[in-house]
């Protein structure tokens, strides 16, 4: 090769070379502004949210839960079921609309008083994305969105257990925060499956959009690791999704997570039916057979059942817990009238099963199985 065309040659290299710099550079000006866009877009105020003096460490046991609406008195006996059934200090972390903060923090400062501080909590804002807020607001249930942007409006929380307003806890909030340790190095949350039955499966039948695996997945009981979700981006993730199919989702924020886990499964921690048993799971048949084995962990009265007579268990059980005093005598005043209930309604098909909804109760209780 002659040395014209090894000048021809080094100057083709040369400019293809800056043709691909000025496209990477291009594209990484693109990203960025794209970034920078989204994060507009949410205007989250994190000095708004930190405003409270309860401050989080790393391996502290955090429950989170948004309200809106007339969802007060559910959100507060989710939190006393888990202040009941625990050896461990949990924190709390409350999202409500301003009609409701002051409520929370009312009775959440008689309960403290009861219970010596053996837990603390932290009452949030609502802080939706400033484009189309109103829009999310409404996502399926009032503000039940609000969870898709928790790793941002919480930059200082490592990890928490998200929970819907309408579960109940019916074994220690540890024995679910211990899933954490069962991760591996690239998953973020877990959820439980949204069916275990694909011939009466919602989303195999009837979704127009991707969802995770086969059946789906629940998010009402969602273990979150905010840490590695900001790692992720997750926030980048949510907004396009939702532009996207907006159209085509049923369920709200549920939907858009499943999408994101459809694309990114390896993402994803699936624990068992037992921490997310809904009515789907008895009303029929039994159809969870590790609830069958150890017991439901956590109960979801799901389409309103803890106030309605579709499935009376479900009603029952939400009664006593509501009827139940921070402070008072777990055993005599909770276990027994809960497992009277249950005994009058053992010819419902959810009631035929109704050991069930005990045997971790029990075993919180150290009560003696043979005798019970």
């Amino acid at each position: 090769m002659n040395s014209k065309m090894r000048l021809y040659l080094y100057l083709n290299i040369a400019v293809v070379v800056s043709i691909l710099l000025i496209i990477f550079y291009l594209y990484s000006i693109r990203q960025i502004s794209h970034r920078e866009s989204v994060y507009s877009e949410l205007s989250i105020s994190v000095q708004e949210s930190t405003t409270e003096t309860v401050s989080f460490k790393k391996n502290d046991i955090i429950i989170a839960v948004v309200a809106c609406g007339d969802r007060l008195r559910e959100s507060l006996t989710l939190i006393k079921s888990a202040l009941m059934l625990t050896k461990e200090k949990l924190n709390f972390i409350v999202i409500a609309e301003d009609e409701l903060r002051e409520s929370f923090k009312e009775k959440l400062n008689e309960w403290k008083a009861f219970t010596n501080n053996a837990f603390s909590f932290r009452v949030l804002p609502l802080n939706f994305p400033t484009k189309d807020g109103d829009e999310w607001r409404v996502l399926f249930k009032p503000c039940a969105a609000q969870r898709l942007f928790l790793p941002d409006i919480l930059p200082d929380v490592d990890s928490l257990l998200y929970m819907d307003t309408d579960t109940l806890f019916l074994t220690p909030v540890e024995s679910i925060w211990a899933y954490f340790r069962k991760f591996n190095k690239s998953q973020m949350a877990a959820l439980a499956p949204e069916h275990e039955d694909p011939n009466v499966g919602w989303y195999n039948r009837f979704a127009k959009h991707p969802y995770y695996g086969k059946l789906g997945v629940n998010s009402g009981v969602m273990l979150m690791n905010l840490t590695r979700m900001r790692q992720f981006q997750w926030t980048e993730y949510v907004v396009p999704i939702y532009k996207k199919f907006k159209l085509h989702i049923t369920w709200g924020d549920q939907d858009i997570i499943n999408i994101i886990f459809h694309y990114h499964p390896g993402k994803l921690y699936i624990y068992s039916c037992r921490y997310n048993y809904r009515p789907d799971h008895c009303m029929y048949s039994s159809i969870c057979r590790p609830a069958e084995k150890d017991g439901v962990a956590v109960i979801h009265g799901s389409r309103g059942f803890f106030h309605s007579e579709k499935e009376a268990v479900f009603k029952a059980i939400y009664n006593v817990f509501e009827s139940f005093s921070v402070g008072g005598d777990i055993y005599k005043d909770f276990y027994q009238p809960l497992e009277a209930y249950l005994d009058a309604l053992e010819t419902t098909n959810c009631g035929k099963i109704k050991d069930v909804f005990l045997k971790n109760v029990r075993r919180f209780l150290d009560l003696d199985f043979d005798n019970t």
